[in-house]
């Protein structure tokens, strides 16, 4: 493997390294086929939001520029984030219930006589 062709690699650890909580959790693997460079990208779980982005901009910024680099390499790279909770988000704590009560307590300013 020359420097030309692990390019794409390290151009995107280099990437995912400066947007993670844990930068030594992240791990690259790069596999070649017919079908082109595919970069399997491994993170902490923890920083799978940061990596993805809403809605997934974040991850599909990324998914281009690769396709910049690989043009320039005349190669089609692909990214593969690795998910270990296979799309399962971890479950949110219970959202606190507000009373539907409209009053409100006024005494502390009804002495002002505004």
């Amino acid at each position: 493997m020359t420097m030309s062709e692990n390019l794409d690699k390290q151009f995107l650890e280099s990437i995912i390294k400066s947007i993670v909580s844990v930068p030594d959790a992240v791990t690259v693997e790069r596999t070649v086929d017919e079908r082109g460079v595919l970069l399997t990208l491994k993170i902490d779980p923890s920083d799978m939001g940061f990596v993805i982005g809403r809605r997934g901009q974040t991850a599909q910024a990324i998914r281009t520029l690769l396709k910049v680099v690989g043009a320039r390499n005349n190669s089609r790279v692909n990214l593969k984030i690795y998910d270990p909770n296979n799309g399962n988000r971890p479950e949110r704590p219970e959202r606190r219930e507000y009373s539907q009560d409209n009053t409100i307590d006024t005494s502390a300013i009804d002495d002002l006589k505004i």
